[in-house]
């Protein structure tokens, strides 16, 4: 099966079963009706919809070099410039349904898959699981297939001389192996969308851990055996798309994996016991790379909503004259061009590698992730700053279709050129990116979404090449 639409998207969550544990019970009936799930499951339809489109059909996908068939674009191994520019314009008609709000839309572990199944050299070191990597891969393409991910252990115990000894595994490890395979036992973390994807991919957590029983990658079907996914409180709190604007329809849900003696067949293992290859497959595959690529191009779209939004309240409550929102709204400007400037200098640098991949640069890209935590705060602050009070009264759908509230809210909610139920529906949207529980996980998720800020800005400034400034100086000072 090709690129699938998005009844088929919904059809195989439906048929996965997987075992989802939320508020304490476990999920036993039709997960694509649940009230946690259903607005995220119905939104990635619309994406997978998209492919067939035929006003969009060769902007999200391409002729597969194995089977001839469409399939997505964003499995798309680049080759050229042009291609790099292929993957950003589909990864940003996907952004564009959901305003950006999407961390997980399906593009962006494409992407992950992609970079590692055409590496697949990297990972036939003391094992050659090579092949396995990239029949994942192909498969994946294939049958357009759906991925959550997790490389994060628990926070038991942060500092910098804890090791987790013997006894009860915390962090995921390999009990185990044998003929069949390895058999994991402990938890990871921060999986979004687990369990509604059709799998999982594993991947090291790195730190410090140099046991061999840390060191493994592998994917598999979410429903597989003796895997649990245990969810954080849902922030779809109803269904209206009035009321929660994003959170009614792009809540991701994060969840916890509990792995118990669950077996891994071999096939589906690309590394074991290897250190070395733990360490620098992210460096070696351009997997971090193509990812900046794909997470800088969906940033863009989500900072254009919010630019959207500050203008449109500004708008409704007639603010523009005042200097300071303009000077507000000029920042957002200012940080739309220079993502877009960053990503676009990602593409006109980009190199081929020793595998023929065209690989953006990835100077820009690095620069525009450690900027990007900072620039997305400070723009839900000023939503925060344009809506003031307006933020808080805002009532709910229902009290618009209340007969004897409705007059009230009409004349006393009103905006400047609208009328009292669009101004208090977009000022809703600006409370759910700015002020909700949905809202605060979306900075939380920018600020670390490539990890923590001082270790991102401390791998820039070691990996940044510094001597083409130094002998600027140099230079200087012996010119008499």
């Amino acid at each position: 099966m090709p690129a699938i639409n998005g009844e088929q998207y919904v059809e195989r969550i439906k048929k996965l079963k997987a075992n989802i544990w939320i508020g304490g019970k476990k999920i036993t009936g039709d997960i694509t009706e649940h009230y946690a799930f259903k607005g995220i499951i119905k939104s990635k339809s619309k994406l997978y919809d998209l492919q067939f489109d035929q006003a969009k059909k060769d902007i999200m996908t391409y002729s597969s070099p194995l089977m001839g068939e469409r399939v997505g674009m964003t499995y798309l191994p680049p080759t050229s410039r042009e291609d790099l520019e292929k993957r950003r314009l589909a990864t940003t008609e996907w952004a564009r349904l959901s305003g950006g709000m999407m961390g997980r839309s399906p593009d962006y572990m494409n992407t992950a898959v992609m970079a590692l199944g055409s590496a697949s050299d990297v990972f036939d070191g003391k094992e050659k699981f090579g092949m396995n990597i990239k029949r994942i891969y192909e498969q994946a393409r294939e049958n357009d297939r759906s991925f959550s991910h997790t490389f994060v252990t628990p926070q038991v115990n942060r500092s910098l001389a804890f090791f987790e000894g013997e006894g009860e595994p915390i962090a995921a490890r390999v009990v185990k192996a044998d003929s069949d395979g390895l058999y994991m036992k402990g938890a990871r973390l921060i999986a979004t969308q687990g369990g509604i994807t059709d799998e999982i991919m594993v991947l090291p957590a790195g730190g410090k851990h140099i046991e061999d029983t840390y060191q493994y990658a592998f994917s598999i079907p979410s429903n597989t055996a003796n895997v649990k996914f245990i969810c954080r409180e849902s922030f779809a709190y109803n269904d209206s798309s009035f009321d929660h604007p994003l959170g009614s329809r792009f809540e991701e849900m994060d969840t916890i994996v509990v792995f118990n003696h669950t077996l891994i067949p071999w096939e589906r293992v690309f590394l074991y016991k290897d250190y070395n290859i733990a360490q620098s497959m992210l460096t070696n595959t351009n997997f971090l790379t193509f990812l900046l690529h794909q997470a800088v191009t969906r940033q863009v779209v989500k900072s254009e909503l919010l630019l959207g939004t500050a203008q449109l309240m500004t708008e409704m409550i007639d603010i523009g004259e005042y200097q300071h929102v303009k000077e507000k709204i000029s920042e957002i400007i200012c940080g739309i061009e220079i993502m877009k400037g960053l990503l676009y200098s990602s593409e006109i640098e980009a190199k081929l590698n020793k595998r023929g991949l065209m690989v953006p640069a990835l100077n820009p890209l690095n620069v525009a992730i450690n900027t990007y935590p900072k620039l997305y705060p400070r723009f839900t602050e000023i939503i925060q700053l344009l809506g003031a009070s307006g933020l808080i009264c805002i009532p709910t759908e229902k009290d618009f279709d209340s007969s004897d509230l409705k007059p009230d809210l009409d004349l006393y909610l009103q905006g400047a050129n609208v009328n009292a139920k669009d101004r208090v529906q977009l000022f809703r949207l600006a409370w759910d990116m700015s002020l909700s529980a949905y809202g605060g996980r979306q900075t939380l998720y920018e600020r670390f979404f490539f990890g923590d800020s001082v270790k991102l800005s401390s791998g820039l400034y070691y990996q940044y090449n510094k001597d083409h400034a130094i002998n600027l100086v140099n230079n200087l000072l012996k010119d008499e």
